[in-house]
Protein backbone atom coordinates (compact mmCIF):
# COMPACT_ATOMS: atom_id res chain seq x y z
CA UNK A 1 0.00 0.00 0.00
CA UNK A 2 1.44 3.09 -1.65
CA UNK A 3 2.26 6.20 1.92
CA UNK A 4 -0.07 9.26 2.16
CA UNK A 5 1.98 12.35 1.18
CA UNK A 6 1.47 14.71 4.30
CA UNK A 7 -0.76 16.70 1.52
CA UNK A 8 -2.96 13.95 1.31
CA UNK A 9 -3.34 13.25 5.07
CA UNK A 10 -4.28 16.80 5.84
CA UNK A 11 -6.69 17.01 2.91
CA UNK A 12 -8.23 13.56 4.79
CA UNK A 13 -8.12 15.34 7.74
CA UNK A 14 -9.51 18.72 7.13
CA UNK A 15 -6.37 20.78 8.59
CA UNK A 16 -5.54 24.42 7.13
CA UNK A 17 -2.32 23.81 5.26
CA UNK A 18 0.00 26.38 7.45
CA UNK A 19 2.55 27.26 4.69
CA UNK A 20 2.55 27.16 0.76
CA UNK A 21 5.33 28.13 -0.30
CA UNK A 22 3.09 31.13 -2.32
CA UNK A 23 4.17 33.49 -0.28
CA UNK A 24 7.72 33.65 -1.05
CA UNK A 25 7.82 35.87 -3.95
CA UNK A 26 6.65 38.48 -1.48
CA UNK A 27 3.11 38.56 -2.01
CA UNK A 28 0.14 37.14 -0.87
CA UNK A 29 -3.29 36.09 -1.35
CA UNK A 30 -6.75 38.41 -0.14
CA UNK A 31 -9.89 36.72 0.98
CA UNK A 32 -11.47 37.28 -2.56
CA UNK A 33 -8.81 35.98 -4.49
CA UNK A 34 -6.10 38.55 -5.52
CA UNK A 35 -2.55 38.39 -4.95
CA UNK A 36 -1.03 41.28 -3.74
CA UNK A 37 2.70 42.57 -2.40
CA UNK A 38 3.03 41.91 1.12
CA UNK A 39 3.53 45.38 2.03
CA UNK A 40 0.32 46.41 0.38
CA UNK A 41 -1.39 49.36 2.63
CA UNK A 42 -4.26 46.52 2.94
CA UNK A 43 -1.65 44.09 4.80
CA UNK A 44 -0.43 46.87 6.16
CA UNK A 45 -3.82 47.49 7.76
CA UNK A 46 -4.19 43.95 8.56
CA UNK A 47 -1.51 43.38 10.44
CA UNK A 48 -2.33 46.19 12.74
CA UNK A 49 -5.71 43.69 13.39
CA UNK A 50 -3.75 40.84 14.05
CA UNK A 51 -1.04 42.84 16.63
CA UNK A 52 -4.65 44.56 18.02
CA UNK A 53 -5.68 40.88 18.62
CA UNK A 54 -2.54 39.81 19.92
CA UNK A 55 -2.49 42.64 22.37
CA UNK A 56 -5.89 41.95 23.49
CA UNK A 57 -5.13 38.36 24.10
CA UNK A 58 -2.03 39.56 26.54
CA UNK A 59 -4.56 41.62 28.13
CA UNK A 60 -6.57 38.57 28.80
CA UNK A 61 -3.78 37.52 30.32
CA UNK A 62 -3.25 39.62 32.96
CA UNK A 63 -7.50 40.19 34.09
CA UNK A 64 -8.42 38.61 37.45
CA UNK A 65 -10.84 35.71 37.18
CA UNK A 66 -13.18 37.72 38.91
CA UNK A 67 -13.72 39.73 35.48
CA UNK A 68 -15.32 37.02 33.93
CA UNK A 69 -17.82 39.83 32.22
CA UNK A 70 -14.66 42.04 30.83
CA UNK A 71 -12.72 38.44 29.69
CA UNK A 72 -16.04 37.67 27.74
CA UNK A 73 -15.98 41.31 26.56
CA UNK A 74 -12.51 40.98 25.57
CA UNK A 75 -13.08 37.88 23.57
CA UNK A 76 -15.80 38.32 21.50
CA UNK A 77 -14.26 41.71 20.52
CA UNK A 78 -11.05 39.21 19.35
CA UNK A 79 -13.73 37.50 17.46
CA UNK A 80 -14.86 40.78 15.66
CA UNK A 81 -11.56 41.40 14.46
CA UNK A 82 -11.06 38.23 13.06
CA UNK A 83 -13.94 39.53 11.23
CA UNK A 84 -12.30 42.76 10.60
CA UNK A 85 -9.54 41.35 8.93
CA UNK A 86 -11.78 39.22 6.62
CA UNK A 87 -13.29 42.48 5.35
CA UNK A 88 -10.30 43.84 4.63
CA UNK A 89 -8.82 41.35 2.84
CA UNK A 90 -11.44 41.68 0.47
CA UNK A 91 -12.30 43.91 -2.36
CA UNK A 92 -15.09 46.12 -2.35
CA UNK A 93 -18.09 44.53 -4.72
CA UNK A 94 -16.44 41.29 -4.50
CA UNK A 95 -19.09 38.41 -4.39
CA UNK A 96 -17.42 36.55 -1.55
CA UNK A 97 -18.41 39.94 0.68
CA UNK A 98 -21.84 37.70 1.50
CA UNK A 99 -19.49 35.14 3.07
CA UNK A 100 -18.21 37.52 5.99
CA UNK A 101 -19.64 38.40 8.99
CA UNK A 102 -20.25 41.97 8.60
CA UNK A 103 -19.68 44.48 11.40
CA UNK A 104 -22.83 46.19 12.64
CA UNK A 105 -24.54 49.11 14.49
CA UNK A 106 -25.20 46.58 16.96
CA UNK A 107 -21.59 45.45 17.97
CA UNK A 108 -20.97 49.15 17.73
CA UNK A 109 -23.52 49.51 20.59
CA UNK A 110 -22.53 46.73 22.14
CA UNK A 111 -18.82 48.10 23.11
CA UNK A 112 -20.33 51.59 24.18
CA UNK A 113 -22.62 49.86 26.96
CA UNK A 114 -19.62 48.07 28.17
CA UNK A 115 -17.79 51.60 28.32
CA UNK A 116 -20.87 53.00 30.15
CA UNK A 117 -20.75 50.26 32.46
CA UNK A 118 -17.53 50.68 33.55
CA UNK A 119 -17.58 54.64 33.80
CA UNK A 120 -20.19 54.50 35.98
CA UNK A 121 -17.83 53.64 38.94
CA UNK A 122 -14.82 55.70 37.88
CA UNK A 123 -13.98 59.18 39.36
CA UNK A 124 -14.76 61.99 37.25
CA UNK A 125 -11.30 62.80 34.77
CA UNK A 126 -10.26 66.59 33.86
CA UNK A 127 -6.80 65.89 32.68
CA UNK A 128 -4.80 63.39 30.31
CA UNK A 129 -3.29 60.65 31.92
CA UNK A 130 -0.10 58.25 31.63
CA UNK A 131 0.07 54.54 30.73
CA UNK A 132 0.94 53.50 33.97
CA UNK A 133 -0.20 50.67 37.38
CA UNK A 134 -1.40 47.17 36.76
CA UNK A 135 0.01 45.35 33.46
CA UNK A 136 -3.77 44.94 32.66
CA UNK A 137 -4.02 48.65 32.54
CA UNK A 138 -0.97 49.51 30.57
CA UNK A 139 -1.80 46.34 28.42
CA UNK A 140 -5.46 48.00 27.99
CA UNK A 141 -3.34 51.49 26.98
CA UNK A 142 -1.21 49.77 24.58
CA UNK A 143 -3.90 47.82 22.27
CA UNK A 144 -5.86 51.26 22.62
CA UNK A 145 -2.53 52.57 20.41
CA UNK A 146 -2.35 49.96 18.33
CA UNK A 147 -5.84 50.15 17.95
CA UNK A 148 -5.95 53.68 16.70
CA UNK A 149 -2.85 52.91 14.09
CA UNK A 150 -5.37 50.11 12.63
CA UNK A 151 -8.17 52.89 12.30
CA UNK A 152 -5.85 55.06 10.24
CA UNK A 153 -4.86 52.70 8.20
CA UNK A 154 -8.50 51.64 7.75
CA UNK A 155 -9.03 55.22 7.06
CA UNK A 156 -6.58 55.66 4.05
CA UNK A 157 -8.54 52.10 2.40
CA UNK A 158 -12.06 53.78 3.06
CA UNK A 159 -10.85 57.00 0.72
CA UNK A 160 -10.68 55.56 -2.21
CA UNK A 161 -10.27 58.58 -4.57
CA UNK A 162 -9.82 56.76 -7.79
CA UNK A 163 -13.23 55.19 -7.48
CA UNK A 164 -14.93 58.22 -5.49
CA UNK A 165 -16.90 56.02 -3.02
CA UNK A 166 -16.10 54.43 0.00
CA UNK A 167 -16.16 50.99 0.50
CA UNK A 168 -19.70 49.40 1.66
CA UNK A 169 -18.40 46.92 4.16
CA UNK A 170 -16.01 49.35 5.85
CA UNK A 171 -18.57 51.29 7.22
CA UNK A 172 -18.90 49.69 10.59
CA UNK A 173 -15.39 48.73 10.49
CA UNK A 174 -14.41 52.18 11.04
CA UNK A 175 -16.80 52.96 13.78
CA UNK A 176 -16.12 49.99 15.08
CA UNK A 177 -12.30 50.79 15.75
CA UNK A 178 -13.10 54.14 16.78
CA UNK A 179 -15.61 52.81 19.82
CA UNK A 180 -13.16 50.37 20.38
CA UNK A 181 -10.36 51.91 20.94
CA UNK A 182 -12.07 54.45 23.62
CA UNK A 183 -13.39 51.21 25.31
CA UNK A 184 -9.81 49.99 25.85
CA UNK A 185 -8.79 53.80 27.48
CA UNK A 186 -11.85 52.87 29.80
CA UNK A 187 -10.82 49.56 30.41
CA UNK A 188 -6.95 50.67 31.07
CA UNK A 189 -8.57 53.09 34.25
CA UNK A 190 -10.92 50.89 35.23
CA UNK A 191 -8.22 47.88 35.45
CA UNK A 192 -5.89 50.29 37.63
CA UNK A 193 -9.17 51.49 40.02
CA UNK A 194 -9.98 47.25 40.48
CA UNK A 195 -6.21 47.27 41.80
CA UNK A 196 -6.26 50.41 43.98
CA UNK A 197 -4.10 52.09 41.45
CA UNK A 198 -5.12 55.72 40.72
CA UNK A 199 -4.35 57.69 37.83
CA UNK A 200 -0.94 58.49 36.77
CA UNK A 201 -1.14 62.56 35.73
Amino acid sequence: MARKSKKENDTERGCMKIFTGKGDNGTTGLFSGERVPKNHERIDAIGDIDELNSALGLLRVYLSEENEEICTEIRNIQANLLYVGGLIATWRDSPYLKQLKQISEQQVERLEAGMDRIDKVLPALNRFILPNGHPAAVWAQFARTVCRRAERKVVGLSVEVKVGRPPIQLRWVLAYLNRLSDYLFVLGRYCNFLSGIPDDF
